[in-house]
């Protein structure tokens, strides 16, 4: 029953979307208001279908439905109830029926906000989403669907993967899909001012908040991933450049890129072409991504199972850079600038090197994820490039980047005076060279790590130089107190001041990252007559062993078995904390095993402890300790970032008058 009616709600959603696409077509050429209110109408009620559909599936899961494949798959009895919801996301059926339910929930959002607005771009702006339902909604329907019934006997469920049973793994993915779902609205919009030749920057300025959104929470999702795969996956690491970590980052760069140029444009009417190319590049990138995790083309431990969805997924991302490429050549004479780069020494050329390094980027990280596939097609041998070849590339891109976040501060508007380059850079400069030395003093001798630590002084100094200005100016021409005064130039100016502190928030990040070039590793066997290692400062000693079951732990291990041990760890001769990495076995995975990692964490430093066996017999633990530096900066880094963005989401006060 469940398997009819939620199957019934994604064939009722996909006809009403193509009746919403051919109602709009339809009023564009009969300008009959009333087709447009059909169109419209058509698009609510497949949205409504669409999240209906999503929330029985999570009915399912949530009851154990195993009558339906799917669940069978990813649920079982013994799954934890809070990772019961991760199914929704974890199979390929229900990733792409969870993609249509974000864009459905969106879709709404925009179809009421701009229920009696925009009335000559709207009509465009629903067909560019219904076609993207459409296709979605199709693959779901077609080839992928969730509500598929079980053949033959009904099984006791597979269960969740234990590797997706982690609190990151219920925000990551969501978070995931609703950045890279987001970018369809502003595609939308650009779609619909190319359309209507409506190429000033309104479309940009009714998408603003919409991009900075999306942009935050794709931002968030790829960090929210870097911590499951530090947590879980038991390498030590939170990036690796695997395919499936890139595919994210190559909507995030172009995307990065765009939200620094549109500024531009809104500011200077300039970089009209360049935005347009921009947002369709990221939109287009994003069905790339998905494509890259559904095709089988790349191997990854993300990646679901290959399947015969690529020639349709790659038949779709074809379809966008026809439509794209379509759509400049027929409005190339209107995407001219008004305004012109005046000089190199210019703000706007600060923008404009950022945005070239971007997607630079973006292009050697696509060349690196795609270069085993063309490998293989070409030398019928699949040729990887490892992390190795990405940090070689990519870093000093990375430092070039870091620097211009220094420098545009600095620059005026269309020309600088030597002057004033002479006065602004002064201090930054001085500040970065003592820090310099003083690393180089302390041991920070790495090439890299040393410029790094160079480069975010200089950084941080300047932007704490336009706080600083932009406070003492406030406090001479409004005579308020400097708490105040620091307060007002954020909340006047929320979009500069929350941009500047995105880019502590990234500072703090890259801080984080020269950790890396300091960690220690260790792979050690403990045994009761040795229990004990040394690791610099640190020594880790074997107290303590057991088993835990289901049976003797019904509250805590549900679906698992669990071998545990308890490593006592000195500081310098002194109890410093105790650790209990486990080595997990699952019940209902074919007794898949697992580690849980155990960790330390402090401002500076993690210790961190993997379990790879333990012989309850001999007392024999097989342990890998790494100590890994600064990574609490990447998270904290982070959470400033979100400050940051949310700052500059803040309507202004005349939106709100």
């Amino acid at each position: 029953m469940i398997s009819l009616f939620g199957s019934s709600l994604i064939s009722l959603a996909l006809f009403l979307a193509i009746t919403s696409f051919v109602f709009n077509l339809w009023y564009l050429k009969s300008k009959d208001l009333r087709l447009f209110n059909v169109g419209r109408n058509a698009m609510i009620s497949s949205c409504i279908l669409i999240i209906a559909s999503g929330f029985t599936l999570i009915y399912a899961l949530f009851n154990s439905e195993l009558s339906l494949t799917y669940v069978n798959k990813y649920s079982s009895i013994y799954t934890p109830t809070i990772y019961k919801i991760s199914g929704f996301w974890a199979g390929m059926e229900g990733s792409l029926l969870f993609w249509t339910f974000i864009l459905a929930i969106y879709t709404l959002i925009v179809l009421y906000q701009n229920r009696r607005k925009f009335i000559t771009l709207m009509p465009w702006v629903t067909m560019v989403i219904s076609i993207v339902l459409i296709f979605f909604l199709f693959i779901c329907l077609a080839f992928e669907n969730p509500f598929t019934p079980v053949e033959g006997p009904i099984k006791m469920g597979s269960g969740l993967n234990p590797l997706l049973q982690h609190w990151a793994m219920l925000l990551h993915p969501p978070m995931l899909y609703l950045g890279f779902i987001g970018f369809t609205i502003p595609y939308a919009y650009a779609v619909a001012a190319m359309a209507t030749q409506q190429l000033d920057a309104s479309w940009i300025r009714l998408t603003r908040r919409w991009s900075l959104f999306t942009w935050l929470l794709l931002s968030v999702a790829i960090v929210m991933g870097g911590k499951w795969a530090y947590m879980e996956l038991g390498w030590g690491g939170y990036w690796a450049w695997d395919p499936v970590e890139n595919a994210s980052l190559f909507p995030w760069l172009t995307g990065t890129a765009f939200i620094h140029s549109v500024m531009i444009q809104e500011k200077k009417k300039m970089l009209v072409r360049w935005n347009m190319i921009l947002i369709m590049v990221t939109f287009t990138l994003t069905i790339f991504g998905t494509y890259l995790t559904r095709s089988g083309i790349v191997s990854s431990v993300h990646a679901f199972a290959a399947t015969d969805l690529s020639i349709w997924f790659f038949g779709f991302v074809v379809f966008l850079v026809v439509l794209n490429i379509a759509l400049l050549i027929y409005r190339h004479k209107d995407l001219n600038s008004q305004n012109q780069l005046d000089s190199f020494a210019s703000r706007e050329a600060g923008f404009v090197f950022n945005n070239m390094i971007f997607v630079a980027m973006m292009l050697v990280v696509l060349w690196g994820t795609l270069y085993p596939v063309m490998t293989e097609a070409l030398r019928g041998v699949q040729i990887k490039l490892g992390p190795t070849w990405f940090n070689q590339k990519i870093i000093p891109f990375g430092l070039v980047l870091l620097a211009l976040g220094g420098i545009a501060p600095l620059l005026a508007w269309r020309k600088t005076s030597i002057n004033s380059i002479k006065k602004n850079f002064l201090l930054p400069v001085v500040l970065s060279i003592l820090i310099g030395i003083t690393s180089f003093s302390l041991g920070i001798t790495k090439i890299y790590p040393l410029i790094t630590l160079i480069l975010i002084a200089f950084v941080f100094s300047t932007i704490i130089l336009e706080f600083y200005r932009g406070t003492r100016s406030r406090m001479r021409t409004a005579n308020e107190p400097v708490h105040i005064a620091f307060f007002e130039i954020i909340i006047r100016n929320k979009s500069r001041y929350g941009g500047y502190i995105v880019h502590i928030g990234i500072l703090m990040m890259f801080f984080g990252f020269i950790g890396k070039a300091y960690d220690k590793e260790a792979d050690v066997s403990l045994t009761p007559e040795n229990p004990i290692t040394e690791i610099n400062e640190y020594s880790f000693e074997l107290k303590n062993y057991w088993k835990e079951t289901p049976e003797t732990n019904p509250n805590t291990r549900q679906n698992h078995h669990a071998y545990i041990v308890e490593i006592q760890i000195k500081k310098s001769g002194l109890f410093y904390t105790s650790l209990f990495p486990e080595k997990r076995i699952y019940i209902d995975q074919d007794s898949q095993p697992h580690s849980e990692v155990a960790l330390k964490t402090t401002l500076n430093k993690d210790l961190y402890l993997i379990l790879g066996s333990m012989d309850l017999e001999t007392g024999l633990a097989t342990l890998k300790i790494r100590i890994n530096n600064l990574v609490s900066w990447v998270w904290l880094g982070t959470l400033v970032l979100i400050l940051g963005t949310l700052v500059a989401l803040i309507p202004s006060r005349k939106i709100n008058e």
